[in-house]
């Protein structure tokens, strides 16, 4: 496989440097790869294209009239994080999760944080997130973020940035699990030879930590799906199947005296642990939204009565906020006294007046996103949107400035990735896990999203994106 014509342009690229050297992390894979003939390279693609369909690896695409089930196209060459950046971004992660616990565990209860104007009071009080059923609440062993995904990306001089805060109910992980037993198939011996770390441990690593919300020795653990029909529904049953606990859905369960029972053939049956993969408001209808039908009427007072555990708690959404994200920094320095070790994207937020005005002024040149939209919708990409997008985005943010951040448009690494015309670069992000049980782990692997349309910077699933593996060196 020739990289000679390998373009790098103007960004960031995870394998070559500006002047076309191949960095050192990356150079073994080159000689793998030069060795490879570029049919051979297409063979191993259409092999990963296959093994995706046969394990089942897709997810559903709504408002989609080409048809809902899709594989997410794994490219097959992988991201490669050296040991000493990965410690770097793993010091980052968990001092920002142990923040954002902090902050959720004081805004439903002493409201310190508030009080003391480090965050606006409205912000999060107003928020259609901030659930008011949760105030007063103390989660099991004081946690409330315990399965986290969190969105970074890297601008033109290679430094990270924290992109977003997913600790609702993030997705992707099993694709991560499952791209990695593809990828061990097209490079066996040269995973082994660059000593990479294995993430296969994953499912182990989750139980573990759901188990240790529990004070019973041996704890009953259900996967909460909303169905057949959500997006994510392979990676519910998949780590339900790896994890060896039941998946349920709201109408296999029902509480009795304050506890959660699933119905089996031989009776009813308590669950201690629910990894509910249903967003707050949907947990259950007599706390939160009355018209969901996917929630379990009760769940929520047996929570609050201590006899069952819920990843991640209810209540935590508010802190998905592309508003709230804004003052995550505020919040590292507030709680933990100490600077941020990986910088948030510089953003904007609408609601105030001066930052407004900019963003009307240059909106040509930002990325505007909806605070409470994900997925990729509810975006606007200055620089590669119409003049009747400008128009359109600058009357949502006057009718409803609070709605809306804005931010520079990151260029975005790039790796190199397979395509009809060879290598070409595309740009990626990375999302790490992290779970919070009785410690902050970050698990040595990512989901790497890539933006597969050429240009194009938008990576979701939903909007056409593929992934990547991420290798993570143990040195």
């Amino acid at each position: 496989m020739n990289t000679e014509n390998y373009h790098v342009g103007e960004n960031f690229d995870e394998m070559f440097t500006e002047e076309g050297h191949c960095r050192a992390h990356y150079s073994e894979f080159l000689k793998q790869i030069k060795k490879t003939s570029p049919k051979r390279m297409s063979h191993l693609q259409f092999s990963a294209n296959k093994t995706q369909i046969a394990m089942g690896m897709t997810f559903n695409v709504y408002h989609d009239n080409q048809g809902t089930e899709k594989i997410l196209h794994l490219d097959i060459v992988p991201r490669i994080i050296p040991h000493e950046e990965w410690k770097h971004l793993e010091a980052g992660l968990k001092q920002r999760i142990q923040a954002l616990n902090l902050f959720l565990d004081d805004i439903y209860n002493d409201q310190k944080i508030l009080k003391d104007g480090v965050v606006p009071e409205d912000l999060i009080l107003k928020s259609k997130d901030y659930l008011k059923p949760c105030i007063g609440l103390k989660p099991p062993k004081g946690i409330w973020c315990h399965i986290t995904g969190t969105d970074l990306v890297r601008d033109k001089s290679g430094e990270y940035y924290i992109l977003e805060d997913n600790l609702r109910c993030p997705s992707g992980v099993s694709y991560m699990l499952e791209s990695r037993e593809i990828i061990k198939r097209a490079y066996p011996d040269l995973i082994n030879q660059l000593g990479v770390m294995p993430v296969s441990d994953y499912p182990v690593k989750l139980l573990k930590m759901l188990q240790f919300l529990s004070d019973k020795e041996n704890p009953v653990i259900g996967v909460l799906t909303p169905g057949i029909y959500n997006s994510a529904y392979f990676e519910h049953s998949y780590l339900a199947l790896q994890m060896g606990v039941e998946l349920v859905s709201g109408v296999d369960l029902i509480v009795k005296d304050k506890k959660v029972y699933m119905q089996t053939t031989k009776g009813l049956e308590q669950i201690d642990v629910l990894y509910r993969r249903i967003d707050d408001t949907f947990m259950d209808p007599l706390a939160f939204n009355p018209d969901s039908l996917l929630g379990v009427p009760g769940l929520f007072e047996a929570y609050k009565a201590g006899n069952i555990a819920i990843a991640n708690a209810p209540g935590t959404g508010v802190a998905d906020d592309k508003a709230v994200y804004a003052y995550v920094p505020r919040m590292i320095k507030y709680y933990l006294d100490q600077d941020p070790i990986l910088n948030n994207v510089p953003t904007y937020l609408c609601r105030e007046e001066e930052d407004r005005a900019y963003v009307l002024e240059n909106i040509e040149q930002l990325v505007v996103k909806e605070t409470n939209a994900a997925g990729g919708y509810g975006m606007l990409i200055g620089p590669k949107a119409t003049v009747e997008d400008h128009a359109k985005f600058r009357n949502l943010i006057k009718q409803n400035p609070d709605n809306y951040i804005a931010q520079p448009t990151l260029s975005l690494s790039t790796v190199p990735t397979l395509t009809d015309e060879g290598l070409q670069g595309r740009h990626v992000d990375l999302r790490p896990y992290i779970l919070y049980g009785d410690d902050i782990n970050v698990i040595p692997g990512a989901l790497t999203r890539v933006a597969l349309k050429k240009g194009s910077l938008v990576v979701n699933s939903s909007q056409g994106g593929g992934s990547k593996d991420t290798w993570v060196l143990y040195r």
